[in-house]
């Protein structure tokens, strides 16, 4: 079963086990199509435990995140297929994926390696099945035996620990090992005569989706296990880290006809542009950025930062002074004013208490 067929064609699934039947520009329809970015080196590197698939990776749906166990994609809710795709191609190569796929009746995790005339090497894990793992293949889009063509392979825990999945990939072969181990080999004179091998340059895609819900049809909820139920999600793939080698080099590959066949590529000459944005450096953090300053830099640093210092320090001490001796004024206009009230208190007593007993003697 192909993960972006379905992403593409939810409702119009017609097989259990069918290839991805989208691309933006089938150069066997059109002489016309873009080249494709190379990749051009060997063992790129992608730590999703460290970073996020940053600009040599297309998110194409849903969201993903990313925490201590690497790349997380995770369906939610219904709607939810989560997945991204490299900018660069290979031209034969090895992929290699560190992954635990995601539990759940009707959830599927995918590796998916496409070409843009529907070449496709697929794995496959099936949320409910926790003894095996699927691998498949289609040339130029044909889905003729699709079931056929599709192998299990026993394994351990897919959905409980991570493992190492392999394809290696060359004009004569495709390898898929799991954990290192070789699990299956094929030739290729055995796909169709080399009819249906794939053998034109191909991208990764990485991603997960609901073939259990109720929009496909009954084969294909069937083949992934059963209907999928929501309510007992979240169901999560995760992906710690991706290892791609490009056993081509150039700055791209262009299709040099019609045929589809591996011997019509034509390899661009150049410097592949996805190696040197890989081969660049991290951006710098602020302290490795003034231990590469010059001594004479780092003194003129400190002695900005000194003499700010000392402007604060003296600011604030002026402030504190000023403040005291406002305060001091404060307190003396205070006092003066408290002992004019008093004075002129004392002579209302006086002056008051006097009067009083004149009249009383009066009165007598």
């Amino acid at each position: 079963m192909s993960l972006l067929l379905c992403l593409s064609l939810l409702s119009a699934i017609a097989a259990p086990a069918a290839a991805q039947t989208w691309t933006s520009c089938n150069p066997l329809n059109s002489t016309d199509c873009p080249s494709d970015t190379a990749l051009g080196i060997s063992n790129a590197t992608f730590n999703f435990q460290q970073s996020s698939a940053g600009s040599t990776w297309n998110t194409t749906a849903g969201d993903i995140t990313y925490g201590d166990n690497g790349a997380e994609f995770t369906i939610a809710k219904r709607g939810d297929a989560p997945t991204i795709q490299t900018k660069f191609y290979i031209f034969f190569g090895e992929v290699e994926v560190w992954l635990k796929a995601a539990p759940g009746q009707g959830v599927v995790s995918s590796v998916v390696l496409e070409s843009d005339d529907l070449d496709e090497v697929d794995w496959e894990f099936i949320g409910s099945n926790t003894t095996n793992a699927e691998t498949n293949y289609y040339g130029k889009g044909n889905t003729t035996d699709a079931f056929a063509r599709a192998k299990w392979h026993p394994m351990a825990t897919p959905q409980e620990n991570f493992h190492n999945y392999t394809t290696r990939w060359t004009n004569e072969t495709l390898e898929w090992y799991i954990d290192g181990n070789l699990t299956r080999t094929l030739a290729y004179a055995d796909a169709n005569g080399g009819k249906s091998f794939p053998q034109t340059p191909m991208n990764v895609r990485l991603g997960i989706w609901a073939a259990g819900d109720s929009a496909n049809n009954n084969y294909t909820v069937q083949w992934a296990g059963g209907p999928i139920d929501y309510s007992k999600g979240p169901y999560t793939m995760y992906v710690q880290s991706v290892r791609i080698t490009d056993y081509s080099s150039g700055a791209s590959y262009k299709y040099g006809d019609k045929t589809g066949s591996w011997e019509s590529i034509d390899i661009v000459a150049g410097n592949s542009t996805t190696a040197k944005t890989l081969a660049a450096p991290p951006p710098k953090t602020t302290a490795q950025r003034f231990a590469g300053l010059s001594s004479v830099a780092k003194i003129a640093i400190y002695s900005s930062v000194g003499a700010a210092a000392a402007l604060f320090v003296g600011l604030f001490a002026f402030y504190c002074i000023k403040q005291r001796r406002s305060g001091r004024r404060e307190r003396a206009v205070a006092e003066a004013a408290y002992e004019k009230d008093t004075a002129e208190l004392l002579t209302y007593r006086g002056e008051v208490g006097g009067k009083g007993y004149t009249e009383i003697g009066r009165m007598f």
